[in-house]
């Protein structure tokens, strides 16, 4: 489920990236390059948030799975 959820910020992340290094195309000299760099960056972090939601998701990390297992044992 989270795996779901974690692509909407990535592709939040991955819109900035783009808009991040189309700008920096126009631009000339040392600002070019640090576009790209924080482009890369930008495009790092919007990885992450699908492999993180793919981690919790299998991994069983759910809180609702957490809340289940411990009311489980409360049942006559």
């Amino acid at each position: 489920m989270y795996l779901f959820f974690s692509l909407i910020p990535a592709t939040l992340w991955v819109v900035l990236g783009y808009f991040i290094l189309f700008t920096s195309s126009k631009a000339q000299g040392q600002l070019q390059t640090f576009g790209r760099i924080l482009a890369i960056v930008v495009f790092a972090i919007g990885a992450l948030f699908p492999l993180l939601g793919a981690y919790a998701t299998f991994a069983g990390l759910s809180p609702m799975g957490a809340m289940e297992s411990m009311h489980s044992g409360a049942r006559p």
